[in-house]
This record gives C-alpha cells, structure tokens and sequence, in this order.
C-alpha cells in the first residue's frame, strides 16, 4: 500500500515537473511571439517615418514657399501704410487714405475670403489639386503687381477685395491638401512647419520694406510700389513653378474615360513625376486607405456639415486666434510706432519682424506635442491663448515702450500653434463622419467664417477706432482679450462634444 502510495506521489511529481516545463515553454514561446510582433511593429513604424520624411522633403518646402508669398502680400499691406511716412510717401499719405478707408479696405480683404473660401475648396475636390494651388498664388501675384498703380482709395478698397477673392481657398485648400497625404495624427505638426512661412514672411515683409524704402523715388516710384512690383512678379514665377514642383493626389481621381487631345497634352506636360517608389508606394497607400472613402459628394452632404453643431465652435476658436494675429500683423507695425513715437519708419519694420520668430518658435515647440498627444490638442490650445492673453496684458499696461513690445513677442509665440490646431482638428472630427467633403468643407468653414475675427480686429478695432489710438489702442488690445477668452469657452465645449453628436456606425 505504501509503495503504491509512494508510486502515486512520485508520479505527480513528475507530471507537476512537466506541466511546469510546458508552462514555462509557452510562456517563453509567447514572450518571443510579443517580442516579434513588437519588433515588426518597431520596423512598420520606422518604415513609415522614412516614407513621411521623403513627402516632406518633396511636399512641405513647396506648401510653405505657396504659403510664404501668398502672406507676404498682406503683410506688405500694412507695412506700405507707415513706409517712407517721414517723406510723406506711405500709401497712406499718397493715396490721402483716411482711417475709415484702411479699416474698410481691410474688412473687404477678409469679406473676399468668407465669401469665396466654401467654393474655392469645393472644386478643389473635383480638379488636379496641384494645379489648382498654383493657379491660386499665380492669380495672387497678378493682383498685387498691379497695386503698384493705385491711385486713390477706391481703388484700394476695390482690389483688397479682389485680393481676398483670389487668394480664397489657400489655407483651407492646403489643409485639405495635406489630408491627401498625411494621416491625422501625423498632419498638425506638417501644418505646423508650412505654417511657418506667414510668420516668417511677416519678419521678411519687415526687413524687405526697411530696404525698398531706400529706393523710394527710384525711376518715380516710391518704396511701396517697388515692393508690390517685384513681389508680384517673384510670385508669378514661382506659382507657374509648382505646377511641375508640387505633386497632385497619392491616388488618382477615377476619370471619365475623356479622349480630349487638350487634356493629354496637359497631363503629359504638367503632371509632376510621383514622390515614392517601389513598395513605398502600397505601404503609404495602406496607412492612409482610411482617408479615400466617401470621395463623392452631393449639397447634401455639405448641409449636414453645415448643421453639425460641432462646426461651430471650431470656428469661434478660429475666429478669436485669427482676429488676434492679424489685428498685429496689419497693426503690429502701427502698434511698435505709436508706443514709441521716436522710432523712424525703418526702425519701425525692423522692430515687426521679431514678433513672428517669436510666433515660429512656438509652431516649433508646441505643435509636434498636438501630433503626439492629440487627446490633449483642447489644453495645447487653451494654453496657447492663455500666453497670447499675458502678451497683450503686458502690451498693454507695462511701463515703457520696450516693456510692451516684449509683451508682442509674448503674444506672437502663443499665436504660432492655435491655427494649426484648429485646422488639425476639425480635419480629425470631420473625416471620419464625411470624408472627402467633411474635410474639405470644414476646412473652407472654419477658415471663412472665422476670418471675421480679421474683420473685427482690422475694422472695427485699432484703426477702425481712431479714438483708440490716444490710449494707445489699450481697449483694442482689451477686445482682443475678450475674443481669446470665448476661443477658450468654445475649445471646452468642443472637446465635450465632439464624440456624442453624429457619430460613425
């Protein structure tokens, strides 16, 4: 009985050493299939880094050179009123304009793109999208060469609105252009780095003006009509070059069989050769195949959009930013010369180029954390109007004329991400319920309608008051405060909304 007893215990024994073995055998056996899986998804990842990296090396420089001229022109707007200003030759005093006609000249700017934004991306949805964006800035540069010949205020009131007409659809038509390519979450800092160029060309319109100035009178021009002559044609050239520059759509639009002679020639000609090769191609085609459904549209689709109340307070978060950041770029330099009347015109433009590094470092440093933690994009952006607000506050009510312009740099590095953001995000909340059309449209909407935020601060604060100007524009800068603190409010309501109104199925 014992020895059968002993027998009985020895075998378990044996059969716990076993099953232990096993155990230990699947553990290891499991622990080296996560560690495979892990590894291939290192690769995977590494492999699409490398891809995205050959399409900003062919994509971004040419988005931010489009970017860069199509805001030099605005930014060459409000520095030609203060240029040559001790000679009398501003555009301001050639033209006899009064405070009334630079706010109203300003307003139709932006009127120009609320009206034509919508539009001007739908059909960029319908058509080469690479061509379209060169016809934008082409079309831009022809308007700006001709304010060199302006000659009294109803002409710059008339071909400001001509300008905003024509250069509607840039930014929202490059915003939906970068969705083509680039995955959401890969898709704020790449706005982000073409972003740069308005504030760059905003430091360039700076020192460029401080030069042209030492031509006024040249052949009988004045500083700003040189400036407005060589910038149109610059941008001329430069629109005509990215039609072979800037590649169209990953994936090519189903086309209607067409057999029209025009049609092949043009493709042959002016279809720029594809930026991947090989597997590349498949791989990146993969990562974004999410992105190409719902590529059809109907105006249905775009009342639904409308009517989405998530659209809504993406653009008061926009409205308040973009009212803000170009209320000082078109005042920025009247700003600088009113808080420190000693300055001289060059000094002045010297002085407004600063502001937008300031606004480049925080795209730099802000922007790549919206990408890597989007849940948090909400609380970047609120941050970002919290340091734009603690500008303003020291522009505003420091002692000393450099005080507040330290105040500006304050503000303009909090400027640089919340555009990018607002962009960024409506693309995430609007695709995925929409597709092609809910990107494109919410792009065109948030951008349209928010740029009355531009309308507000151009015409109806700084010089559109002019008694604002004795308190040193204090109340305008105040409104300012104002339009970020309801940016913040709108920002909280959308981050609680937007999973609970119309979702996906």
């Amino acid at each position: 009985m014992e020895a059968n007893t002993q027998k009985h215990l020895d075998d378990c024994d044996a059969q716990s050493k076993a099953n232990e073995s096993n155990q230990s055998a699947y553990d290891n056996l499991e622990e080296e299939e996560v560690t495979i899986d892990s590894n291939k998804i290192v690769d995977a990842d590494k492999r699409l880094d490398k891809i995205y990296r050959k399409l900003d090396f062919r994509i971004i420089p040419a988005l931010w050179c489009l970017y860069f001229l199509t805001s030099f022109g605005s930014n060459c707007y409000g520095l030609t009123l203060t240029m040559n200003s001790s000679e009398g030759h501003s555009l301001a005093q050639r033209l006899k304009l009064t405070s009334h006609d630079t706010s109203t000249a300003s307003a139709l700017y932006y009127v120009g793109y609320i009206i034509f934004d919508v539009p001007m991306n739908l059909v960029l949805t319908k058509v080469s999208a690479q061509t379209w964006l060169s016809r934008i800035v082409i079309t831009v540069g022809l308007v700006y060469t001709c304010y060199h010949a302006l000659t009294n205020n109803k002409g710059v009131i008339a071909i400001r609105f001509i300008s905003g007409m024509v250069g509607a659809g840039t930014w929202p038509g490059m915003s939906y252009y970068v969705s083509l390519w680039y995955p959401n979450h890969r898709s704020t800092r790449r706005i982000g780095y073409y972003y740069t160029a308005a504030q760059i060309s905003a430091a360039v319109a700076g020192l460029v003006s401080a030069g042209f100035q030492k031509m006024d009178g040249v052949k009988g021009y004045t500083g700003w009509q040189w400036m407005y002559l060589v910038y149109g044609v610059i941008t001329i050239a430069v629109g005509i070059s990215l039609l072979w520059w800037l590649p169209d759509r990953p994936f090519a639009k189903q086309r209607d069989g067409s057999t029209n002679k025009l049609k092949k020639a043009y493709d042959m000609f002016l279809t720029p050769p594809y930026p991947l090769k090989g597997d590349d191609v498949e791989i990146h085609r993969r990562d974004i195949q999410e992105r190409y459904t719902l590529l059809r549209w109907s105006w249905k689709d775009i009342v639904q959009i409308l009517t989405d109340l998530r659209i809504w307070p993406l653009i008061i978060m926009y409205f308040g930013v973009v009212g803000t950041g170009f209320g000082l770029a078109v005042f920025g330099s009247t700003i600088i010369s009113v808080n420190n009347p000693s300055l001289t015109s060059i000094q002045v433009s010297l002085l407004y180029a600063p502001i937008w590094l300031f606004d480049l470092g925080g795209i730099l440093i802000l922007t790549p954390f919206a990408d890597k933690f989007r849940r948090l994009r909400p609380w970047i952006f609120s941050l970002a109007c919290l340091i734009i607000i603690a500008g303003l506050l020291v522009m505003t009510y420091a002692h000393g004329s450099w005080n507040k312009y330290a105040g500006l740099l304050i503000a303009g590095f909090g400027l640089g991400p919340t555009v990018p953001i607002c962009m960024s995000w409506g693309a995430e909340i609007f695709q995925a319920r929409y597709g092609d059309v809910g990107t494109a449209v919410s792009a065109a909407l948030i951008s349209g309608l928010g740029n009355l935020g531009s309308v507000t601060s151009t015409y109806a604060l700084y010089s559109g008051w002019p008694a604002d100007k004795a308190r040193l524009y204090q109340y305008s800068n105040m409104m300012l405060v104002l339009m970020l603190g309801v940016s913040i409010i709108a920002c909280a309501i959308c981050a609680l909304i937007k999973d609970r109104i119309r979702q996906t199925h």
